[in-house]
């Protein structure tokens, strides 16, 4: 899942991006508003937290305009301000959710996890393919009844892949939205991910389920291999 945060305060930002990314999270920081409108519209994004006074153009405006240009992302606002005309002001221009600073990781996380089960389409609880399970609230997948443990990097890989299920995804999608924009490897590391998940989810249960279309990309079989 990757994240967009758009936050003035560096420090404030790069502590909250440490606690995503330790949750398994892709997260992309800018610290402007122009610059967060700039990557809202160029890359894809599972949730926007968007603070509200930002330098060169609000939050108010940097959600205004997006949803002018029909960019449907989830929206999570973040402000010093406690008055509820911000909140109703945060809402009416197309904000999904609003949260107060100072606020706690874990209030933020769940709201960040109440917005990609929501989405911009109706996505299910627990994501399941054949026997294999994964259930992104709880951060557990299960095989056949048995629990599979899984770093972060895994987890979100293999939720990517459950989540778009018979669609083949290339290295560069999967890059995009299991990794953030700093990436600057070769894009085998996804072969090498792959290579991992395979033998957690896979290879133990004699299944075939993450499938590689040579010259394409990957796909999570629909029926779990």
């Amino acid at each position: 899942m990757r994240i967009l945060m758009v936050e003035d305060e560096v420090s404030l930002a790069e502590t909250i991006r440490e606690g995503l990314v330790g949750q398994g999270f892709a997260v992309d920081i800018m610290h402007s508003g122009p610059d967060g409108l700039w990557a809202a519209t160029e890359h894809p994004y599972d949730v926007i937290v968007l603070d509200i006074m930002l330098p060169g153009l609000s939050g108010y405006e940097v959600c205004r305009r997006l949803r002018a240009r029909e960019v449907w992302t989830p929206i999570l606002m973040l402000t010093a301000k406690d008055g509820e005309y911000d909140q109703a002001d945060a809402l009416d221009l197309g904000a999904d959710d609003y949260l107060t600073k100072p606020f706690s990781f874990v209030v933020l996380l769940a709201r960040i996890r109440a917005l990609t089960r929501r989405g911009t389409r109706a996505r299910p609880t627990v994501l399941s393919a054949g026997d294999l399970s994964l259930d992104p609230a709880r951060r557990k997948v299960t095989r056949a009844g048995h629990e599979i443990a899984l770093t972060a990097r895994e987890f979100a890989l293999l939720e990517f892949l459950m989540r778009h299920p018979g669609d083949v995804m290339s290295k560069r999608a999967i890059i995009d939205n299991v990794w953030d924009m700093n990436f600057d490897s070769d894009d085998n590391i996804v072969e090498v991910y792959v290579r991992y998940l395979r033998k957690k989810v896979d290879q133990p249960f004699g299944r075939a389920s993450i499938q590689t279309i040579r010259g394409a990309g990957y796909r999570m079989a629909p029926d779990g291999g």
